[in-house]
């Protein structure tokens, strides 16, 4: 297998998450020539369904959605030009674990989960499966969540889990060589969103007149945002925000067109999207610029 000189590896919990979450940053990366890795960790089967002529694909009628969502996210890395897009295990190996909603507005684990759920899935079971992945492909940065997922998605949680364990694994010599050769991953991130970026979309979203996010106040970013000092990296992917915003309409099951996310670009400009922040969480910090932010996830790669 030939390889460019820059590979980057994401790791994803259900497909739309990569186009919502580094959309823009994938189709930056792909169009310089980079080779860009996407592993989806479940089908999504528990999604929300907003597209009503497919309400019979739910989980507690025909079970269809899994598949149909396999379809979406093709459509989506067409979009953002990724051809090597992959589902940990295979298609359907770990089933969506579903959430709830806690008192605390996080999301968490339900009561009942099935014993596929890739929440019940064994660590190491998992890891493995992406260590073969991390040696084949090698990868110089991997991106996937913080350690709560970000919201605390239990996916997202054990993508997290899954993605640092196997990073570790993958660069032991002596584990598992029938996996491949060991690799080194050099830098890994975790995604983030900006607190200063979010409360002043919020106020210019506001001051336009639209009540999308009335319930959120700009003075107070919801615990999910991270505070500028605490992040790493911003890359700037304007140029490819529409790339994004096709990768997202392509998870029309998932995301609606005329929702509050297509409402944030409706009235603040597409740029909104383009900027993509992440926290440093494995290797060396490269060369800043402006803001004391890297502007390349590769930066002292």
């Amino acid at each position: 297998m030939s390889l460019p000189d820059r590979r980057l590896l994401l790791v994803h919990a259900h497909p739309d998450d990569e186009s919502i979450n580094n959309g823009a940053t994938m189709a930056k990366y792909v169009a310089e020539g980079a080779h860009v890795t996407l592993v989806t960790c479940t089908l999504g089967e528990e999604g929300e369904i907003l597209t009503p002529e497919i309400g019979h694909y739910a989980a507690d009628q025909e079970d269809r959605l899994g598949e149909h969502r396999i379809g979406e996210l093709a459509e989506a890395m067409k979009a953002l030009g990724v051809t090597d897009h992959r589902f940990l295990g295979g298609p359907g190996r770990f089933r969506d674990s579903g959430m709830v909603w806690g008192e605390d507005g996080n999301a968490a684990a339900g009561e009942q989960i099935r014993p596929d759920a890739f929440w019940a899935a064994d660590l190491t079971t998992a890891a493995d499966l992406l260590v073969e992945i991390i040696r084949e492909v090698r990868p110089q940065v991997l991106v996937t969540y913080d350690q709560f997922g970000n919201y605390g998605h239990p996916d997202h949680i054990q993508a997290h889990r899954v993605a640092m364990y196997g990073a570790q694994l993958a660069a032991v010599r002596s584990y598992r060589p029938d996996l491949g050769d060991p690799w080194q991953i050099a830098k890994i991130y975790w995604t983030a969103m900006s607190a200063s970026h979010l409360r002043e979309g919020l106020r210019r979203l506001k001051a336009s007149g639209d009540t999308s996010f009335d319930e959120w106040d700009p003075d107070q970013a919801p615990p999910f945002a991270v505070e500028d000092e605490y992040l790493d990296a911003r890359i700037d992917a304007n140029a490819w925000v529409e790339a994004k915003l096709d990768a997202m309409r392509a998870h029309a099951s998932q995301i609606a067109v005329d929702g509050p996310f297509f409402a944030l670009s409706n009235n603040l400009g597409n740029e909104v999207w383009g900027t993509e922040y992440y926290r440093l969480a494995a290797g060396q910090r490269g060369p800043v610029g402006q803001g004391g932010f890297e502007d390349d996830l590769f930066a002292g790669v």
